[in-house]
């Protein structure tokens, strides 16, 4: 089933084929995440077998996620993603609150958080200006090369994609030959000794970040409009790009477990710095700083060309600024909805660390993979004769497993971060009023359409 918009003035260009919907995938995830988050889950869980086993974790989970996106992704290749997946299963007010929270805080804090990441990085390597203008400087210069169309969009990031990957095997090989020649002396220790050492609440916490470093693997879904063949290359790219990431997600967490002393690695922020000072010198450790930091740029470059699908999906419906739902004439994206991102998540930026953005913005994350993966099983039920160019693998019992897990990160983090959980669940509820409003406007336009007349009661 082909769903796709195709009325003048919001039609997007489908230009993308499987190769860049793959690298596309890689490109949203593989940023950040994996070169600044496992110090701070080592704060959370300092022994080297369960940081590797939480990183082992969420990448089946992510790559469960993305079996049952490729079914939803097939059977709708619409731009907006999980916000036309919700829409069909659950309604325009579930679907309403998951756009309503995607620009506010997932998409929007998403951003931000990665030009903080990018920040942490070019900062470091001494570029003469403050961390917040840095992050804010790269958010609209990406925002603009995305502004030209989606395939240079999609071409930069991938080259910056092979940036980080060549990182990641530097890493790695360097980290192979250290433990060759001195041993393993620095994973331990690797499990806890007594159970007191172990928490199942600072273990979720701490799954919290690792999702983090996964998210963005919907990418391919949010761009669904702009993919050749969407029913067939979606499903694709999104077990290739996840399937690949968690390979080099693993190796690079090996490396950091035989070059960075525990002790270290505990709250450590540059991670992937200090892996590479120790492996290559510090003489070298800039220059590796410098490759993280252009690798996060890139992740950030994607994430601005993805997360600017949904604010428009949103305003394509009338549920959001009428102006988001425009495509530009001339290079075919959603050009107003991308600088509407900007100009929110530069504020973004300025208002918090890396690690609260990442509190900030995972809760709600969690809670609608959670609601879009229950959708697969909600689809099945309400529509079982749709044509489905692909079905998820292990029905029903993956899509299962898969919200379970999610609704279990939840409550961990509702129980380890009360406060950024609550301003999260706040924030989803907020957009109550803004729903009523964007939903009555759309019924009165419908009603001007039609030539009704509302009169006044009595």
């Amino acid at each position: 089933m082909d769903d796709r918009r195709s009325s003048g003035g919001n039609e997007l260009r489908a230009s993308l084929g499987l190769f860049d919907s793959t690298m596309l995938v890689v490109g949203a995830v593989f940023g950040s995440g994996i070169f600044l988050t496992t110090g701070i889950i080592a704060a959370q869980i300092p022994f080297s077998g369960v940081i590797w086993l939480a990183w082992f974790g969420g990448g089946l989970v992510t790559i469960a996620g993305a079996l049952c996106y490729g079914e939803l992704g097939s059977l709708f290749p619409k731009a907006g993603g999980p916000y036309v997946y919700l829409q069909r299963a659950y309604g325009r007010g579930a679907a309403f609150f998951f756009g309503w929270t995607f620009f506010w805080i997932i998409g929007g804090g998403g951003i931000a958080a990665l030009a903080v990441g990018f920040s942490e990085y070019a900062g470091f390597l001494g570029l003469g200006l403050p961390r917040p203008v840095l992050a804010v400087l790269a958010v609209w210069m990406l925002t603009a090369l995305n502004a030209f169309g989606v395939g240079l969009g999609s071409r930069i990031q991938a080259g910056l994609a092979a940036v980080r990957i060549l990182a990641v095997l530097a890493l790695a090989g360097g980290a192979a030959v250290l433990a060759v020649k001195s041993g393993l002396t620095n994973i331990h220790p690797v499990w806890p000794s007594a159970a007191r050492e172990f928490s199942w609440t600072a273990m979720g916490a701490a799954m919290v970040a690792v999702f983090w470093a996964y998210d963005g693997w919907y990418s391919v879904n949010c761009t669904a409009e702009e993919i050749r063949s969407p029913a067939a290359t979606i499903p694709r790219s999104l077990a290739l790009g996840t399937g690949f990431v968690v390979l080099l997600y693993l190796a690079a967490n090996l490396a950091y477990s035989i070059t960075v002393p525990m002790s270290e690695l505990r709250g450590l922020v540059r991670v992937g710095e200090s892996a590479a000072s120790g492996l290559f010198g510090p003489e070298r450790a800039s220059l590796f700083g410098a490759v993280i930091a252009l690798a996060v740029l890139g992740c950030l470059g994607a994430n601005i060309l993805f997360c600017a699908r949904v604010p428009f999906a949103m305003a394509r419906d009338g549920l959001f600024f009428r102006a988001f739902g425009r495509v530009h004439p001339k290079t075919a994206v959603p050009l107003n909805a991308l600088v509407g991102q900007m100009i929110w998540a530069s504020l973004l930026c300025l208002s918090g660390t890396y690690e609260r953005l990442v509190e900030f913005v995972m809760f709600a994350a969690v809670l609608f993979y959670a609601a879009t993966g229950a959708a697969v099983i909600v689809l099945r039920k309400k529509a079982p004769a749709a044509a489905r160019p692909y079905r998820v693998w292990g029905y029903p019992i993956l899509p299962s497993v898969y919200v379970a897990v999610n609704l279990a990160i939840v409550l961990a983090l509702v129980f380890e971060k009360p406060l950024p959980s609550l301003a999260g669940a706040g924030f989803v509820l907020s957009g109550g009023p803004a729903y009523l409003f964007w939903r009555n406007g759309v019924r009165s336009r419908a009603a001007a359409e039609n030539g009704e007349v509302s009169c006044p009661r009595g």
